[in-house]
């Protein structure tokens, strides 16, 4: 006979900070820290980095643009992008639920803090999304 427990479904919240520590004629460089975490509690996933832009003034202010879909500048895209890998493997090693790979480009954000930062300023950014998505089903087992 076999058995299949009922697989559980969680939201993943998704904090990040971006911050400017320093800019030059085609050169920004953004701290940034990236959490994703589960509801209920499971798993929460925290990366921290910097990431260095560099090419054209206008390039590097594309990047800072909010993107009028999702509401979140295309730099928190592209860090997303990169930590999503390393999440993904983690989360396989640890056999807990991993975020989606699209979990910043889907649907609507409207927090505060979403506009594209300007000047010289130090610049942060605080975003919050919630996604709820079905966990990975686990193994059947023989009784």
């Amino acid at each position: 006979m076999f058995w299949k427990e009922e697989p559980a479904t969680f939201s993943f919240d998704v904090n990040a900070k971006l911050e400017e520590k320093e800019r030059k004629s085609g050169r920004l460089v953004v701290s940034f820290v990236l959490t994703v975490g589960t509801k209920p509690s499971v798993v929460k996933f925290e990366v921290e980095g910097v990431a260095t832009l560099s090419g054209s003034n206008p390039a590097i202010e594309k990047l800072l643009e909010v993107d009028p879909k999702t509401k979140i500048p295309l730099l928190l895209h592209r860090v997303y992008q990169r930590v999503f890998t390393t999440t993904f493997l983690l989360a396989t090693i640890l056999d807990t639920p991993y975020p989606p790979p699209n979990l910043l480009f889907s649907g609507e954000m409207n927090k505060p803090g979403s506009r594209r930062p300007s000047g010289e300023e130090e610049k942060r950014l605080e975003e919050k999304r919630t996604e709820t998505v079905p966990a990975k089903p686990k193994p059947q087992a023989k009784r």
